[in-house]
């Protein structure tokens, strides 16, 4: 076999960590906020966004955690680098906003439904709500801009590249900072109906349904981390070109086998079984090896790693019966 060293990852690594540096902070600064909110107000739906709020920080401080462990070069007993690592810690990230913030939400919403509650005065919890609008507002633009650049320099649409980015890191911040501002609407949708009513059925059903959002994303983070622990290859388009430019290079006849695996934002894997013409010498081999590694490195900058396995293609012999001789695979 053929092997690639792995090539310098194209790192843009600390704009990852100054998004979530910013919506760590600013999720600290909110949960703090509304707890006391909470407290003053007798609200549920306050100190669920609360809980909410501290699910986010412990979150963005996991994430931290990943971006630095998975930044690691790769040794003797990692030869593959640690960027799988960034997702294991994404993982419990998605974990802690399901644990932290959706079953407080839920337990108490329903405590409030069933036992009621005294409002006392929301005006606190209003400037609170306020406040941390801005906040989480300001750190989704942050998140919302570096996606953006990505998407635009990866030549796809926003939305799909949110949808499909090995970046979990980016795409936690803009679902949580998402979902932070739909649950402080939640929150003072559930305040406005208690003043009015007089009824904390409004702030416990807000309550509920804070904890759904916050399920939903969990969920939606969850699965994505799963999908790239378990392995993802790379986009069928991007895989047909692959095949295309190692068609291309003199010596290859067939690529009988294509393997690709994510192993981060800016790292993939490449491995093939490639039919190499039977006339090709070992140095021919050996220099077509290399033309296929540049030419894949230069075309998919996300490509850091590339093997190749000279294999031969399916056996054709003759078989003879009689007077007559036939092509036999």
């Amino acid at each position: 076999m053929t092997e690639g060293k792995a090539a310098p990852a194209h790192d843009d690594g600390g704009e990852s960590v100054f998004t979530v540096i910013v919506a760590a902070l600013a999720n600290l600064g909110v949960a703090l906020a509304k707890a006391v909110a909470g407290v003053i107000s007798g609200s549920s739906a306050m100190l669920s966004e609360a809980a909410h709020s501290v699910a986010d920080t412990v979150t963005e401080v996991l994430l931290l955690t990943a971006l630095k462990r998975s930044g690691k070069p790769a040794d003797e007993d990692h030869p593959l680098g640690y960027g799988a690592e960034r997702y294991i810690w994404a993982m419990l990230a998605a974990v802690a906003t399901f644990v932290g913030g959706a079953v407080f939400s839920f337990y108490d919403g329903i405590h409030t439904l069933v036992a009621g509650e005294n409002l006392g005065d929301p005006l606190v919890s209003y400037v609170v709500l306020g406040v941390a609008f801005l906040l989480e507002g300001f750190s989704l633009r942050t998140g919302v801009r570096q996606a953006r650049g990505e998407a635009d320099r990866s030549g796809i649409p926003f939305r799909r590249y949110l949808r499909r980015t090995p970046d979990t890191a980016v795409k936690a911040v803009v679902l949580e900072d998402s979902a932070a501002l739909v649950g402080l609407v939640l929150a003072a949708g559930g305040l406005l109906g208690g003043q009015l009513t007089g009824s904390g059925v409004w702030d416990g059903v807000a309550s509920v349904l804070i904890g759904l959002l916050l399920l939903c994303v969990a969920w939606i983070l969850g699965r994505s981390n799963a999908e790239l622990l378990i392995g993802r290859p790379l986009p069928e388009p991007v895989r047909l070109r692959i095949r295309e430019e190692l068609l291309e290079i003199e010596h290859i006849e067939a690529v009988l086998e294509l393997t690709t695996l994510v192993q981060g934002p800016r790292e993939a894997l490449v491995a093939a079984k490639v039919d190499f013409r039977d006339a090709s010498s070992a140095a021919q081999i050996e220099r077509a090896c290399e033309r296929a590694e540049q030419r894949l490195r230069a075309a998919f900058p996300m490509v850091s790693r590339v093997y190749l396995d000279p294999t031969p293609g399916p056996v054709r012999r003759v078989v003879a019966r009689g007077d007559e001789s036939r092509v036999q695979d």
